[in-house]
C-alpha cells in the first residue's frame, strides 16, 4: 500500500457498529431504507427485523459509519417514528455488500406496529390508470400505506405474522416485494388481481354477484336507495347516499340510532366546504394519513353552487357539526367513483357496523348473521381483520386538533411518559372504554373498545388487552380500575389479578392525570384540575362530574365543586333533561310551572311522580355533575327534553349557544358557598334564566349566556385557589370540555388571568382517556408501596 493510501486509512480507519432502532420501524419501509442509505455510503452489513426492533451491523471507513448513524433518524420514511437508536462498536468482520436478513424472532417484543394508514397517492394513481396492472385493484397498497395494525397476529411484522399469511405472491408481487429498488420492497400486505384478496358483493336471495368488478353494482345499489354494509380496514361501515332523505332515516331506524349524527364520507375536501367551515388545520386532518373523523361547524347558512351535494336533514338533526372523512381504502375511493366513472354517490354516509351499544363487527360470517336486519347487501372479502379499530373522532379547538375518539390511525402509537412506569395494565372506564398498558416511559393507549354494559363489548376487551400485550411485549406487575363499585371494567381487573395488586383510582382524579402525563409534568407540583363531565363515583357516594381538584399523581383535595342537586331516577333522568330540570329548579326553590318548557314536556303522570319523588328524596343520589347541568339548561330553555344519545342535550345547548346574536356580554351569575371545599351553587344562574325566559329572550342567547357563566365560575374558582395555594397551571379535563365553545373560552379567560393552561391534545378529555390518568396514579402508588 502507498503511503498516501496508508495515509488515508489511518486517519479514516474501518469501523464497524451494530445498531438498534426502536419504535415504527416495522411495515413503513425502514429496512429498505436502512440498506439504500448503507449502499449510499458504500458500507458492508445487513439489517433485520428483531422482535425488540430493527437490527442493522454496518461496517466501512469511520466517518462513512457516523454519516450513516447521523441521518438513520434523520432521513426516515414518512410512517416511520423513531423512538431510540442505540449504537455499540463491534469488531471489523469484513464483507462484500450489504444485506437484507430473514427477520429473527424469539426475545421480548420491544418494537412498535404502525397504525393502519389512508391509502398514498402513487397507490391511487395506480388505482385509477388502466395501463397498470392494478387498476382498480381494491387492496392496492405498498410500503407506505394500507393496512398495518389491524392485520397483525404478532411480532415481528412480517408477512407470516399477518392476516395476508394466507395468499401466496404471485411472481410479479414477489419480485417488487424482494427489490429494495421498489417501494413494495417487504410491504407485507402486498397484494394485485393475480394473488388475491378479492372482493365480492353478497345480495341475499342472489349470492355473491357475478363479473370481476361488484363495486359497479354495489354503487348501482347505494344510487337506489340500499343500505350495505362494507368491510373496511378495522371493521364493517353501514353505507348509504347521504343524499337520500329515505335512505339515511332507514338505516337510522333499523340501528336504533335515535338522533345521533352520522359520519359522512366526502371524495375530497372540495364536495363538502359549501356545508362547513373548513380551515388549514380541518384540511390538513382529512386529508392526512389517519383520515378521522373530522367534526367541522357547519356553516350557518349554507349555499348550493350547482352541482353540490346536500345532505339529508335525517344525517345530523340538532347537531352544530357534521362529521367527515375522506376515503383511506382503495373500496372507498372506487364506491365514490374515480376519475371518469359514471355519476354516483359523492356523499355517503359511513357508521359502524353493528347495533347501537355494541362493538363493530369484523367476522364475516358473523356480519351476514348479526347485519342482516340492517343491511340489504354485503360488499366484503377474504382478508381476515385481526384487530377491531373504528374511525378516530377529531375536532379543532383553537387551531389545535382534539380527539375524541383515538382509534384507527392513530392506535397503537406510544405515547411518552413524564415518568418510568412498572409494567401495568389500566383498564380504563364502562363508557368510552380504551385500556392502557405501559411500562418504563412509554404507554400505550388501546384502540376504542366501546360501553362496557354489553357482553360482546367486555369480550372485545379481552381479546385486544392480550392482543396489545402480545405485541408491546408488556407484562402487566398490577391493574389499575376506577373506584366505581359497579364498573365492569374494574371488576374484570379485580377478577384477573392473579395475585397482582390492583389500585383504584377516583375518576376525577384519573381525568386531571391523564392531562397532566400528556403534557410531560412529573408530578412535583400539583396543578389545579378542572374536571367537568357527566358521572364520575364520588369518595363521599355521590356522583361528582363539576369538580375543582388540586392534584398531583399522588393524591388530590377537592378545592371546589357544584352544589349537589338530587338526580332522581339514575339513569332515567340522563335520558330525559327535563328531570334534571326539574331537579335544579326544585332545589333552587323556584315552582314547577306550567309555561316553562321543561314542565310542559314531563307527562302530568310523571311530573307528579316526579315532584313526590324528590320530596322524600327516593332514588336520588346526589351529583355536582356539570353534564347534568347542561342537560337541565338545555331542558329549560326548550332546547332538548329526552336525549337520544349521549350527551344530545349538551351538544344541542352549545349549538344553541353558537346561533345568539354577537353583542351580548350577560354571564349568568353562580354563588359561591363555604371554602373546603367551595361550592358553586347554580340556583342564581336558574332563576336569571327563568325570567329572562319569561322576558321573551330567545333560547339562543339563554344557552350563549349559560356558556359565559360557566367560564366566569371556572375563572373565579381558579383565581381563588391560586390566591389560597398559589398554584398557576390549570388542567381542562373531562368529556365537557370537548365543548370547543367552552374549552375555548375558559382557556382564553385563564390565560389573560395569567395561567398555564393545559388541554388535552393526545388523548381524549373524556373517558377514552381516563386509562393513561389511571395508569400515572397506580405507578406511583405501586412504586410507594
Amino acid at each position: 500500500m502507498s503511503a498516501p493510501a496508508q495515509a488515508a486509512v489511518a486517519a479514516d480507519p474501518p469501523n464497524r457498529r451494530r445498531v438498534v432502532v426502536r419504535g415504527v420501524v416495522q411495515g413503513v419501509g425502514f429496512r429498505p431504507y436502512v440498506y439504500g442509505l448503507a449502499t449510499e455510503l458504500a458500507l458492508v452489513g445487513h439489517v433485520t427485523n428483531t422482535p425488540e426492533g430493527v437490527v442493522a451491523e454496518v461496517e466501512g471507513t469511520a466517518s462513512a459509519v457516523a454519516r450513516f448513524c447521523d441521518r438513520l433518524a434523520v432521513q426516515a420514511p414518512p410512517l416511520a417514528r423513531v423512538e431510540s437508536v442505540h449504537h455499540q462498536e463491534l469488531p471489523a468482520a469484513g464483507g462484500e455488500a450489504f444485506t437484507i436478513l430473514a427477520s429473527r424472532t424469539g426475545g421480548p417484543a420491544r418494537t412498535l406496529v404502525s397504525p393502519d394508514t389512508a391509502t398514498c397517492a402513487d397507490c391511487l394513481a395506480e388505482l385509477a390508470d388502466p395501463a397498470d396492472r392494478r387498476h382498480r385493484h381494491p387492496f392496492v397498497n405498498c410500503t407506505h400505506c394500507g393496512p398495518r395494525f389491524t392485520i397483525v397476529t404478532g411480532v415481528p411484522y412480517d408477512r407470516a405474522n399477518t392476516t395476508m399469511a394466507g395468499f401466496p405472491m404471485c411472481p410479479d408481487c414477489a419480485r417488487e416485494y424482494g427489490d429494495p429498488a421498489d417501494r413494495r420492497f417487504h410491504a407485507q400486505p402486498v397484494a394485485c388481481p393475480s394473488c388475491g384478496p378479492r372482493l365480492r358483493l353478497i345480495v341475499p336471495g342472489a349470492g355473491s354477484a357475478a363479473g370481476e368488478d361488484p363495486v359497479t353494482e354495489a354503487r348501482a345499489l347505494l344510487a337506489r336507495g340500499a343500505i350495505l354494509a362494507v368491510k373496511g380496514l378495522g371493521g364493517y361501515h353501514l353505507a348509504c347516499d347521504a343524499t337520500d332523505d329515505t335512505a339515511v332515516r332507514l338505516l337510522r331506524h333499523r340501528k336504533a340510532r335515535g338522533d345521533k349524527p352520522f359520519a359522512l364520507m366526502a371524495r375530497s375536501a372540495g364536495e363538502i366546504e359549501h356545508l362547513v367551515r373548513l380551515g388549514p388545520e380541518e384540511r390538513s386532518l382529512l386529508e392526512g394519513a389517519a383520515r378521522p373523523v373530522v367534526l367541522l361547524r357547519r356553516r350557518p347558512d349554507p349555499s348550493y353552487p350547482a352541482g353540490a351535494a346536500r345532505p339529508a336533514e335525517a344525517v345530523a338533526p340538532g347537531s352544530p357539526d357534521l362529521g367527515v372523512m375522506l376515503p383511506y381504502t382503495p373500496v372507498h375511493h372506487l364506491l365514490l367513483g374515480l376519475p371518469g366513472d359514471p355519476v354516483g354517490p359523492r356523499l355517503l354516509v359511513m357508521t359502524s357496523g353493528n347495533l347501537s351499544g355494541e362493538p363493530i363487527v369484523t367476522d364475516d360470517a358473523e356480519a351476514l348473521e348479526r347485519l342482516a336486519h340492517l343491511a340489504d347487501a354485503w360488499l366484503t372479502h377474504d382478508r381476515p381483520i385481526h384487530v377491531p379499530c373504528d374511525d378516530s373522532v377529531v375536532r379543532v379547538c383553537d387551531g389545535e386538533p382534539l380527539l375524541i375518539r383515538r382509534s384507527r390511525g392513530y392506535a397503537p402509537l406510544p405515547l411518552a411518559l413524564p415518568l418510568p412506569v412498572r409494567p401495568a395494565l389500566a383498564v380504563g372506564g364502562d363508557l368510552k372504554n380504551a385500556f392502557c398498558l405501559g411500562e418504563g416511559r412509554q404507554a400505550w393507549l388501546s384502540a376504542h373498545i366501546g360501553d362496557m354494559d354489553d357482553l360482546e363489548t367486555q369480550g372485545a376487551f379481552e381479546r385486544a388487552v392480550r392482543q396489545l400485550e402480545s405485541i408491546t411485549g408488556v407484562r402487566p406487575k398490577s391493574l389499575a380500575g376506577d373506584r366505581h363499585p359497579g364498573y365492569r371494567s374494574a371488576g374484570w381487573a379485580d377478577r384477573n389479578a392473579a395475585g397482582r395488586t390492583v389500585v383504584r383510582v377516583q375518576h376525577h382524579h384519573a381525568h386531571i392525570a391523564a392531562a397532566m402525563a400528556e403534557h410531560g409534568l412529573d408530578g412535583t407540583r400539583p396543578v389545579i384540575g378542572v374536571a367537568f363531565d357527566g358521572t364520575g363515583h364520588g369518595d363521599d357516594g355521590a356522583v361528582w362530574g363539576g369538580e375543582f381538584l388540586l392534584a398531583d399523581y399522588d393524591r388530590f383535595t377537592r378545592f371546589g365543586h357544584l352544589a349537589y342537586v338530587p338526580l332522581p331516577g339514575g339513569d332515567t333522568a340522563v335520558r330525559r333533561p327535563y328531570r334534571m330540570a326539574l331537579a335544579q329548579l326544585r332545589t333552587a326553590g323556584l315552582a314547577l310551572s306550567a309555561d316553562l318548557a321543561c314542565t310542559a314536556a314531563c307527562p302530568p303522570d310523571e311530573l307528579r311522580l316526579l315532584e313526590r319523588q324528590l320530596e322524600r328524596g327516593l332514588n336520588c343520589v346526589p351529583t355536582s355533575s356539570m353534564g347534568r347541568l347542561f342537560d337541565a339548561v338545555s331542558s329549560l330553555a326548550g332546547v332538548c327534553h329526552v336525549a337520544g344519545y349521549e350527551a344530545q342535550a349538551a351538544v344541542e345547548l352549545e349549538g344553541a349557544a353558537l346561533r345568539a346574536p354577537a353583542g351580548d356580554t350577560v354571564a349568568y351569575p353562580f354563588e359561591l358557598r363555604g371554602g373546603d371545599p367551595v361550592r358553586a351553587d347554580p340556583a342564581p344562574v336558574f332563576a336569571a334564566i327563568v325570567a329572562d325566559l319569561r322576558a321573551g329572550v330567545e333560547p339562543a342567547l339563554v344557552a350563549a349566556r349559560f356558556h359565559r357563566a360557566v367560564t366566569a365560575l371556572v375563572r373565579r374558582m381558579c383565581l381563588r385557589a391560586r390566591e389560597r395555594y398559589g398554584l398557576d397551571t390549570v388542567a381542562l379535563t373531562g368529556g365537557v370540555f370537548a365543548n370547543t365553545l367552552l374549552s375555548s373560552a375558559c382557556s382564553a379567560g385563564l390565560r389573560e388571568d395569567g395561567f398555564t393552561v393545559l388541554r388535552h391534545r393526545l388523548v381524549p378529555p373524556n373517558d377514552g382517556g381516563l386509562a393513561l390518568g389511571q395508569l400515572m396514579v397506580a405507578a406511583r402508588k405501586t412504586t410507594h408501596d
